[in-house]
């Protein structure tokens, strides 16, 4: 895939609090042994759902258990007060929020990582050797883009096209931005099952995620005729229904979780486009 190079802008995620890494063997601390790792996610966040799916692609449920956490957390900070032992156990005087997606070590009990790439990467390279990997050899740099694709030009644009504290030019720029991007993946998805290769990788994971909350928090911020001009994309939502129908993506959509997750956080004002489903994501899920 081609991509057009875009703009850097700031990224709505935090830096991780950890960092570890699932290595090949006991030299490398955190080392690869089944039953030893825990999951703790909410698929009502976008980072945990990517989780969710990439666990499941992978049949890891015995391997590495998944404790599901609530939509909403339920600390004044953000955090969920569930993985707050996890947090002070890992480091001295924590005083960040516990937040989610965190991978556990039910070894020490302590945090091996809380960014959700690196656990992606880890699961599927130590664990899923029985499972085609959503990371096929020599795909990263594809993989990469269609991360970046997503990332800059899907969810920042969609974000800042919505922004009640924007300029109007800078919404309108932001959503010709959005709409190129969509326009792209329209055409390149054409006669195309999935993104980069003939099976499911993880940008499919990544672009799924992304329409998910294009519709399900960003559309509720843009105006009726915005909504619209990105509905008009028939391959791309085609495409969106079809994984949504994939047991290891649409059992893991909670679409009432994602709404009350986004009204606790979201302080802007609601548009139009709120009126304007693009998707019936719960009639085309896997159940």
């Amino acid at each position: 895939m081609t991509v057009t190079p875009l703009a850097a802008h700031p990224s709505g995620r935090s830096a991780p609090a950890f960092r570890g890494r699932i290595g090949r063997d006991a030299r490398s601390g955190h080392y690869a042994v089944p039953g030893r790792y825990r999951l703790h996610l909410s698929t009502a966040c976008p980072d945990g759902l990517r989780l969710a799916v990439v666990h499941s692609l992978l049949s890891l449920d015995t391997v590495c258990p998944t404790t599901f956490l609530p939509a909403v957390p339920d600390c004044p900070e953000g955090g969920h007060s569930a993985l707050r032992p996890l947090y002070d156990a890992s480091a001295h005087r924590y005083t960040g929020p516990a937040v989610a997606p965190v991978l556990s070590d039910d070894w020490s009990g302590r945090i091996v990582s809380t960014h959700a790439p690196d656990i992606m990467r880890d699961l599927a390279r130590r664990f899923g050797s029985e499972r085609p990997s959503p990371y096929p050899c020599g795909a990263e740099s594809e993989i990469e883009a269609v991360e970046r694709m997503c990332a800059q030009g899907i969810e920042e644009a969609a974000q800042r096209a919505g922004s009640a504290g924007a300029e109007r030019a800078e919404r309108e720029a932001a959503l010709g931005t959005l709409l190129e991007t969509l326009g792209v993946l329209e055409r390149w998805l054409a006669g195309r099952t999935y993104v980069i290769r003939d099976e499911v990788t993880v940008a499919d994971v990544e672009l799924w995620v992304a329409l998910v909350q294009l519709d399900t928090v960003h559309r509720n911020h843009l105006d009726a005729a915005a909504v619209q001009r990105i509905a008009g994309q028939p391959v791309l939502w085609a495409y969106a229904r079809r994984l949504t129908a994939h047991p290891a993506f649409g059992t893991h959509l909670n679409l009432d979780g994602i709404a009350r997750r986004h009204h606790a956080r979201c302080h802007g004002l609601e548009a139009a486009g709120a009126a304007v489903p693009i998707l019936d994501w719960a009639a085309h899920a896997a159940r």
